[in-house]
């Protein structure tokens, strides 16, 4: 388990590279989105979070079509979670880390038939029209991931170009003096 203060300094590390590759690079000087970017890759460094999706059995769904399956048994409130799940599912990977769709959408695996961008603008349209329990400010920047899904997946592409960049930066000298 890694402590508190690790969970924080990731969260600084990528609020900081989100925030610079968001607004310099990609022109979205939107806090709110860049906060639940932040959020969504602080969330997503943890491999349990990433699949957390069960079936009623408990079984983990690694697949974008078996998490679509799920979400029309679960009632609203339960289906908006996983529809906004599918959304952040397909933003990571295809953004972050495009090279892996070539195995998670290879056949035979289910997916090998879905369109991970159109599926994550669907699931965000989605997500965003059913009232969240407790932030009702949420469903507004789930819509804007719905509208603006492309540009989110450049600003991905982009953030891991930077941080790629930054671990090839030799390490910074101390001043002088």
């Amino acid at each position: 388990m890694i402590p508190t203060t690790d969970w924080g300094d990731l969260r600084r590390f990528f609020a900081g590279l989100t925030e610079f590759t968001f607004e310099a690079r990609v022109g979205i000087a939107d806090p709110t989105l860049v906060d639940y970017v932040t959020e969504l890759l602080t969330r997503f460094s943890h491999y349990d979070e990433i699949y957390r999706v069960k079936n009623l059995y408990g079984r983990r769904l690694d697949q974008v079509s078996d998490m679509l399956l799920e979400a029309e048994t679960r009632p609203a409130p339960l289906n908006r979670e996983v529809h906004r799940h599918i959304g952040d599912f397909t933003l990571f990977w295809s953004g972050l880390y495009p090279e892996a769709l070539r195995w998670m959408q290879a056949a035979p695996r289910k997916d090998a038939v879905l369109n991970y961008k159109e599926l994550g603008k669907r699931a965000y349209r989605i997500a965003s029209t059913i009232p969240p329990a407790d932030n009702p400010e949420e469903n507004t920047v789930l819509e804007r991931l719905s509208h603006d899904y492309e540009l989110c997946l450049y600003g991905l592409n982009e953030l891991r170009r930077e941080w790629e960049r930054r671990d090839d930066a030799p390490p910074a000298l101390p001043p002088l003096g």
